[in-house]
Parts: structure tokens; sequence; C-alpha cells
């Protein structure tokens, strides 16, 4: 008498150490921080962790310290802030910014109007380059707090930014590959993030003046205390103190999770919008798709702090 036994799956499985399928933790805020409404402007969100239109500020008018408390206090919930039909000169971007801290220069992109602006002007003949989820300087040993972008010229289509919000990705992390990097810290460097489009002799001079730099893997946001991953594909080269092989390898996994939509938003520009963004809660990734048409925008980057 034959038992016939119970069917099973066959025997199979995909490469490990990817992003597997299934429910996120989308959890925006801090655990404890209650909802709250916003008093001095209009906030609609764009995505369901990270992004957010304001309406009814005009950027080019001072700001009161209640509203520029309001405004931190959204840029800190939503991570990236976006304002529309905000005509103003790179002066009053620049004294936008400074509303959050100094400003600070990056000798590796051209400059605007001063030396604290940098201007990417993009077309068929000089392409983007941004095309690759980062965190901007993280090569700094204080990489910066966060950025002010203004479009100036629009590309009929294309060339969106994205946005991912790096406390959502850590959240949602395996407990086994979380308990593997609290503690670690990694190596930041400028070299490979501008090795491809820059003159050799410009890296050359600045390589003394910006050695590699080492950041916690997971570092503590220091006005939410959320905890963030702060790896990044254009300027982190290593783990501190692993295997070769196995750096390479975390390394890799920890990278994908900024490509997780469910932690992202994207952003279609118009002419005369501006994004406020938080550099040390996310990465971002500029779509190189609008060739041969042009898009140009200004940027001003805060001064940050050493994360920990």
């Amino acid at each position: 008498m034959s038992i016939e036994l119970p069917a099973r799956p066959r025997s199979a499985s995909t490469p490990s150490d990817g992003i597997l399928e299934g429910p996120r933790v989308l959890r925006r805020l801090p655990e404890g921080v209650p909802e709250r409404p916003y008093e001095l402007f209009a906030l609609r969100p764009l995505g369901r962790v990270i992004g957010a239109e304001i309406a009814g500020v005009d950027l080019g008018e001072s700001l009161t310290p209640r509203l520029r408390a309001e405004l931190n206090r959204a840029l800190l919930e939503w991570k990236v802030l976006f304002f529309r039909e905000q005509r103003i000169s790179p002066q009053q971007q620049r004294a936008f910014a400074r509303n959050w801290g100094a400003l600070e220069t990056n000798p590796f992109i051209p400059q605007g109007d001063s030396a604290d602006v940098v201007r990417f002007s993009r077309s068929a003949a000089m392409p983007g380059f941004e095309n690759i989820w980062h965190t901007d300087v993280t090569w700094r040993p204080e990489p910066a707090l966060g950025s002010v972008l203004r479009l100036i010229e629009v590309p009929p289509t294309g060339g969106d930014t994205m946005w991912a919000d790096m406390a959502a990705a850590y959240d949602n992390l395996p407990q086994h590959v979380r308990e593997r990097i609290d503690g670690a810290t990694a190596v930041h460097d400028f070299v490979p993030g501008f090795a491809r489009f820059t003159d050799p002799d410009l890296l050359t001079r600045w390589q003394d003046r910006f050695p590699p730099v080492e950041h916690p893997v997971v570092r503590t946001h220091p006005e939410t205390g959320r905890r963030t991953l702060f790896v990044n594909q254009a300027f982190t080269t290593h783990l501190t103190g692993f295997d070769p092989q196995e750096s390479d390898r975390l390394l890799r996994y920890l990278f994908l999770q900024a490509h997780t939509p469910e932690f992202q938003v994207r952003f279609r520009w118009t002419r005369d919008s501006v994004a406020f963004w938080d550099n040390r809660a996310t990465q971002h990734y500029a779509v190189n798709d609008y060739h041969p048409h042009t898009r140009i925008a200004e940027r001003v980057a805060i001064v940050g702090d050493r994360p920990y």
C-alpha cells in the first residue's frame, strides 16, 4: 500500500541579500511625536513618509522667528519641502538658506554669482552626473545640513528629482543587519563621486585638503533622534574594519535600500520651483532623461555638523 505524501513546492530561491517583498514599516514621525497642524502655511503631502508641497510662503521675504520654526518642523517631519512660483534672486535664495546656518562652498561644481552658489547647467553638450542615489558632501567631516535648489530652466519633459527617506530605510532593515551595522563606521571619499567627470588635476589639487573621512553607518539625527542609514553609492568606499568582501557585499545591500519606492518621493519641476531638503535624513537622485533639452538649476548648501 503506497502512502501519498502531501505536495510541496520545489526547492528554489532567488539570490540572497536582496530586498524582499511584503509590508514595509512606514513611520514618518519619530516615536511618540503626535501629528500637529501647520498654522502659517498650507501643506500638501506628496508621499507617505517623505515630501510635501508648501503654499502661502514667499521665499523672497524675511522669515519671522515663528515662521522659521514652523518651516523647520515641517522639514524635520517631511524631510523635503517644495515651493512653486518662487521668483527669487540668488541673493534671496541664499538669504532664505541662511536661516538654517552658514553656507558652504564646493570646489568641484561650477559657481553661480558667488562662491556659495553652485550652478548645474545641463544640456546635450554637458550631461548631468547626479543620477545616482547619494547624500551631498558626505566626504566632508561635517556634511551639509541641507540644501536649497532652485530651477531656472526646466526641460519640457523629464528632469525630475527623487528623494528617499533614510530613516524609513533603516527601520526596514532586518534585525540581523541592524545588529551588524549599529556602531560600525564607513569611509567616505570625494574621489569616486567626481572622478568620472572632473579634471584629474583638480582632484589631485584638493585631495590633501579633503582626505577620506569616517562616519557612522547609522547616524542619529541631531534634532529628531531618528536613526538613519548614512552610506551612499557616490562617496562611501568601504566599511571600517570589515573584510573587503563582506564590506562590498553589505554595502551593496545597504545602497539598495534607497531604491525602495515606498521610501521615496518624486518631484516634477516647474520653472521657479524650489526644493529644500534635510541632507541628514535623505538621499536624492536627479533623473537624467531630458536630453537634448536644457536644465539649469542653482543650489546653496547649509553647513552641517559631525555625524554621530
